[in-house]
């Protein structure tokens, strides 16, 4: 009686498909650790441009209700306009806003926005819309240079920037329009140009 050796030798694996498996993972991890360089330039230059429109506009107001409307608007199309922009140029760089570096920047991005926004309501109802223009400069300032982590330099250093105007606005140095005119107008303004010369788009 022979001693034969029943067991099935194992399946060979197709090594294309292993080395397709390998680019995959090894292409995921290099996006993921890459620095998002999809932010707009031309997004920033525009907000700016129309974040001075909206100091001016807000100047002119009689209500604090109206004052906050025109910034609220402002706030929406600046996002709009950033979101659309940044999305264009990183679908030209043959990425995506939504790819691992791009995501990692807008969940930094979107937290601090979003206490923004309930900060902006209950100070407002509670009375305190004098001290939104600094506290507005302060998030936003602080959301940049979070998401910023996961972007190039110019982003994080808007973001400081952002921060020492909210400071001295709300120390009570400068004047609540002209503050936000010179942040969310000037610095974007600046930075939109620095990145679209240095950083395309």
């Amino acid at each position: 009686m022979s001693n034969q050796n029943n067991t099935k030798p194992n399946t060979p694996v197709p090594l294309q498909g292993v080395a397709a498996d390998n680019l995959r993972f090894i292409r995921a991890t290099m996006e993921s650790a890459t620095a998002f360089t999809g932010v707009s330039g031309k997004g920033y230059v525009l907000a700016g441009l129309t974040a001075g429109g909206a100091a001016w506009i807000a100047s002119l107001q009689a209500t604090t209700d109206a004052w906050l409307l025109v910034w609220m608007m402002e706030a929406l199309l600046a996002a709009v306009v950033m979101l659309m922009l940044t999305s264009e140029k990183a679908r030209v760089q043959g990425k995506s806003l939504w790819s691992g570096s791009g995501r990692k920047l807008m969940f930094a991005f979107l937290p601090t926005m979003t206490v923004g926004a309930v900060v902006t309501l209950a100070f407002h109802l509670q009375g305190y819309t004098q001290l939104l223009p600094g506290l507005w400069l302060i998030l936003y300032g602080a959301a940049v240079m979070t998401a910023g982590a996961h972007s190039i330099k110019p982003i994080r250093v808007m973001g400081a920037l952002f921060t020492v105007l909210g400071t001295v606005q709300l120390l009570g140095f400068t004047p609540m329009n002209l503050c936000l005119g010179l942040g969310f107008g000037a610095l974007h303004v600046i930075f939109g140009i620095l990145i679209w010369r240095h950083h395309g788009g």
